[in-house]
């Protein structure tokens, strides 16, 4: 096994236990005697990380970029024999614990990458199909048996599909397809979308088209702080996409819901969710048009709303992006605080990692200035007990939000 050598000092994270090892701290690449295709590692290798004194810290998947490392175990030059099967199967007996697999819930992220000690690696369940997704290439490499280990450790599992078109490096060179099922369905079964169900609601998830796996799993516990809120409300919900706090809104007994997303399939995805979930239903209004645009537009008209949610994507995907998305998040805040009637609710929410959780606040806090409203903090909201963060990884902590009671 080739064996990656730190550079003095560079060592102390892993001592910590933080999972990566950044391309700065090594200080040679010592390949493996037997090796007969150059000095390098292949990307998602597995390459041995030692100090600069020779001493084993772990062992983990090779990649090129900044971080170059992600470990996999520490300590050791090897991983046990049934690695896979043992840290998914401690993954599923952590949303066995936190109450997650339950007959009205069969939706929920069964491995969360280093939050679940799998850098690299995101696995979502949906009823029977579990959907893997690959954003290391050892990972990737690793894909057939993680399906296997996923099948193993999960009873509710009986087919597996991989979408890692958008998560893989671009420029890696991987072998075999990035999208494609990994364990078909059975004969009879689902091919392309299903229902699955969330907290007793049934949404059809488009692994196949749809973003991310095909479904936001990760606002479950704040689609459901919504419904709390939503009784007698005229609710707007910006971002939409396949409708989740739309149904939960209704569900909590909204006067009216409007549902908001540039993306027309997205816009029939929640026409059908509402319809399956309640049939006849004529409090829920769908529209497809671009937030701003339609914000703008609603102002213009004086219209209202009575609770607000805003849970955009990604403002900022890498830290070069992040005074830019600071001005978005301000922008499309103030002009929600405006639309929002005296005692109103505002939910927003920020999912870009690269935007810590004081500078997102601060944003808040400036367009609440510009809206010129009395504005109080309801709730600081995050990511769900299946979106762990490795204590080790403070990194893994991503989704931030906020509940606004506005005068």
């Amino acid at each position: 096994m080739t064996e990656i050598r730190l550079k003095p000092h560079k060592e102390e994270s892993l001592h910590r236990f933080h999972p990566w090892v950044f391309s700065g701290a090594i200080a040679r690449i010592i390949p493996d005697a037997g090796r007969a295709d150059g000095p390098s590692p292949a990307e998602g290798e597995l390459v041995c990380v030692t100090s600069n004194s020779g001493e084993v810290l772990g062992i983990g998947h090779w990649q090129v970029g900044s971080i170059a490392v992600r470990i996999l175990a520490f300590g050791t030059d090897r991983l046990p024999e049934r690695f896979w099967h043992e840290r998914i199967g401690a993954a599923y007996r952590v949303r066995e614990a936190v109450g997650l697999v339950r007959q009205d819930n069969d939706t929920f992220r069964l491995v969360h990458g280093e939050g679940d000690f799998l850098p690299g690696l995101i696995v979502d369940v949906y009823a029977q199909t579990a959907v893997i997704q690959a954003h290391s290439v050892g990972m990737h490499c690793n894909r057939h048996v993680i399906a296997e280990a996923v099948m193993a450790e999960v009873p509710q599992v009986s087919s597996v599909y991989y979408k890692s078109d958008d998560t893989l490096p671009f420029k890696a060179q991987t072998d075999g397809a990035r999208t494609g099922w990994l364990v078909p369905p059975a004969e009879g079964e689902p091919q392309d979308a299903f229902w699955s169900t969330e907290n007793g609601l049934s949404f059809r998830i488009d692994w196949l088209q749809g973003q991310k796996t095909g479904f936001f799993i990760d606002q479950r516990e704040n689609r459901a702080l919504v419904e709390r809120y939503a009784q007698g409300k005229d609710v707007l919900n910006m971002f939409c996409y396949t409708g989740g706090f739309s149904l939960y809104a209704l569900r909590g007994g909204a006067r009216t819901v409007d549902s908001v997303d540039v993306s027309k399939k997205a816009v029939e995805l929640v026409e059908a969710n509402v319809a399956r979930n309640f049939p006849g239903e004529t409090r829920h209004t769908p529209v497809v048009a671009d937030a701003f645009e339609y914000l703008r537009s609603q102002r213009e008209a004086h219209r209202t709303y009575d609770l607000i949610i805003l849970d955009p994507p990604a403002f900022a995907k890498h830290r070069d992006a992040v005074r830019n998305a600071l001005r978005g998040y301000q922008r499309i805040n103030a002009k929600a605080i405006e639309m929002i009637r005296p005692g109103g609710i505002l939910f927003t929410f920020s999912c870009s990692q690269a935007v810590d959780k004081e500078s997102f606040r601060l944003a808040v806090f400036s367009a609440a200035a510009q809206a010129g409203r009395q504005v109080r903090i309801l709730h600081q909201l995050h990511q769900p007990q299946d979106h762990p963060i490795n204590i080790y990884h403070p990194e893994g902590e991503y989704l931030k939000g906020l509940v606004l009671y506005v005068e």
